[in-house]
């Protein structure tokens, strides 16, 4: 009788064990893996190395996506003028840097996940050039685990990018990428507003070009030398098809300069570079909403 009662007392122990050995694989068990995971680079000024990264103007595009969606957003200087602490060209790779590795990390942890890119001016940016770095071959993101990449004002928008909405004419003050998206292309959708100057720069503006590829070279990378090289010589190219330098002397007079200050001062009074909420695209769809459902698609 005492024998059974020790071989019972034995099997509930081992049943009380086995249960928590059970327990214990459980508790250490990887965290689910979501089908997408956003990456959203904030606009200048929505976040910055003393602040948290706020959803901004992208609020609307990554608030709601479906449930097997995971959403980070990325902190960098987010600055525009050297006087900041930060040049634009160093806050715009401390951006890509902080995107490439969050996605990078995921991508490695869930090998079934995809991810998307989505930026804000700044961030749209920053986003398009890793989804070029991408698309080009050049990135250790693999280009089939990217389900989509959206643009919002992209200060180097291509007039050869797929434009969501009202065609907006020129290109980004910053110059079109060399190599474009690569095979990422046909997953890249860019929007930006007619008025938008950020990402709708006259072609024959040679001083806004000229200016915002200073702004994009800023960071002074030696191995970006060659990118430098032929965005200078786009700018060079079409300005000597234009008549050369005394077109661009005639656009620094001071009577140029003082229409250029006006219709900056228009520009920034009309807010068009911050009313995308409210920006149609057509079919009943504002900027945001369009943006939020081509990534909720993607997942």
């Amino acid at each position: 009788m005492r024998l059974k009662k020790v071989m019972a007392a034995l099997g509930a122990s081992a049943a009380m064990m086995s249960g928590i050995v059970v327990c214990s694989t459980s508790a250490s068990a990887a965290p689910a893996c979501p089908s997408l995971y956003v990456v959203a680079i904030p606009g200048t000024w929505e976040t910055g190395h003393e602040k948290a990264p706020g959803p901004g103007m992208l609020a609307g595009v990554t608030n709601g996506l479906p449930r097997n969606t995971d959403v980070d957003y990325v902190t960098y200087a987010a600055t525009a003028f050297p006087w900041e602490g930060d040049v634009y060209g160093n806050s715009k790779k401390q951006a890509v840097d902080a995107a490439r590795g969050l996605i990078s990390e995921k991508l490695a942890a869930c090998g079934n996940t995809k991810a998307a890119i989505v930026g804000y001016s700044q961030g749209a940016d920053a986003a398009g050039d890793l989804a070029a770095e991408i698309g080009t071959g050049i990135s250790p993101i693999p280009q089939d685990r990217v389900a989509a990449v959206g643009l919002i004002s992209d200060p180097r928008r291509s007039p050869t990018d797929i434009q969501v909405g009202p065609h907006a004419p020129g290109a980004g003050a910053g110059g079109a990428r060399p190599g474009g998206f690569g095979w990422l292309s046909d997953r890249t959708r860019t929007i930006c507003a007619v008025d938008d100057l950020y990402c709708a720069t006259a072609n024959d503006d040679f001083v806004t070009r000229f200016a915002g590829f200073l702004a994009q070279s800023s960071d002074a990378n030696p191995a970006n030398l060659w990118r430098y090289q032929l965005e200078a010589g786009a700018i060079m190219t079409d300005l000597m098809s234009s008549g050369g330098f005394p077109t661009l002397g005639a656009q620094l007079t001071d009577a140029a300069n003082q229409k250029r200050a006006k219709d900056l001062e228009q520009f920034y009074r009309s807010q068009a570079h911050t009313l995308y909420g409210s920006y149609s695209v057509g079919g009943g769809q504002t900027a945001i909403s369009w943006m939020h459902n081509w990534i909720a698609q993607a997942s």
